[in-house]
């Protein structure tokens, strides 16, 4: 097949499903699931890395280790609600070991930062080898939440719903809390002008420490809710971690509007092109950062966006 039948093929190909209004229907909830996992483990790089200028690469590590942890406490307890409320709490206090040990002391050098977080992935990645080992693992989706419903002509599982609506209240919760508490009015001023937010008494470090945490539990978070959805296994975070920053660049670091819109973007691209274009689905991510870099280099929602 030449290279005008191969492009002919996947345009009539493209063209049957997007005519198909059900099959459009459950792609859309397929990006809509992806794009809140991409959230919920964006977020807190974004933000971190607008409000201190940190770049901190071994944010998705905290993922893996956080579905681990969860693969560990949901087969000791049989309980997967446990191991969603336990997981996420221990990886923050991991995180805050790393924070008060070694990540404080490296800002205002993105080299530093980039080398050290990078040296931390393969830290996590020798640590889950060493305790879990190197096979595959796979973590049953609770019961209650093991239905499929009739939808659009297919079934399709109650637990994509649960992740989008999981998603969909972080995004909410996230929105309140930096519109309507001090802690979201200091992270703003923060972002604005760090400098002067600190020339007013503002304590832009303990600001800076509490949304890193934050930061950690949502990718905490993230971990454990995709733990029943994909497989479990060693370096697991290196996909997902070239996701969430390609989300903060065609987003904007510092800004939530941002992270929304980046993780839909990317998450509904990612699904499209997946079921649309295959062969072409992992070029077509790459192609909408590259774009978005040379139209908006600083995203499609900056971080004044947050104001």
């Amino acid at each position: 097949m030449n290279g005008r039948r191969l492009g002919e093929f996947w345009a009539d190909r493209a063209r049957g499903a997007l005519l198909d209004l059900d099959f459009i229907g459950i792609q859309l909830l397929n990006g809509l699931q992806l794009s809140m996992l991409l959230f919920m483990l964006a977020v807190g790089l974004s933000v971190v890395f607008g409000l201190l200028d940190f770049l901190n690469l071994a944010h998705a590590t905290f993922y893996m280790v956080s579905a681990y942890i969860a693969l560990s406490v949901a087969e000791a307890t049989e309980s997967f609600w446990l191991a969603l409320l336990i997981a996420p709490v221990l990886v923050v206090l991991i995180g805050i070991v790393f924070y008060q040990t070694l990540l404080k002391r490296l800002q205002g050098s993105h080299m530093k930062q980039v080398l050290v977080t990078f040296g931390l992935i393969f830290v996590g990645l020798d640590a889950v080898r060493l305790i879990w080992g190197q096979g595959f693992h796979t973590m049953a989706e609770p019961a209650l939440l093991s239905a499929k419903f009739a939808l659009l002509g297919q079934t399709y599982p109650a637990y994509r719903f649960f992740i989008i609506g999981v998603g969909l209240v972080t995004v909410v919760l996230l929105y309140l809390g930096l519109e309507r508490t001090r802690l979201g009015a200091i992270v703003r001023a923060g972002v604005d002008d760090r400098e002067i937010a600190a020339s007013l008494g503002i304590n832009i470090d303990l600001a800076f420490f509490a949304v890193f945490c934050l930061g950690i539990y949502l990718a905490g978070l993230a971990g454990v809710v995709a733990a029943p959805l994909v497989t479990v296994y060693p370096g697991m975070d290196m996909s997902v971690l070239i996701l969430a920053l390609i989300v903060v660049v065609v987003g904007g670091p510092g800004n939530l509007k941002g992270a929304v819109v980046g993780s839909l973007v990317i998450g509904m691209a990612e699904t499209f092109g997946v079921v649309l274009l295959p062969e072409f689905s992992s070029f077509l991510i790459y192609f909408i950062m590259a774009a978005v870099l040379l139209f908006r280099p600083h995203g499609l929602l900056p971080a004044k966006a947050f104001s």
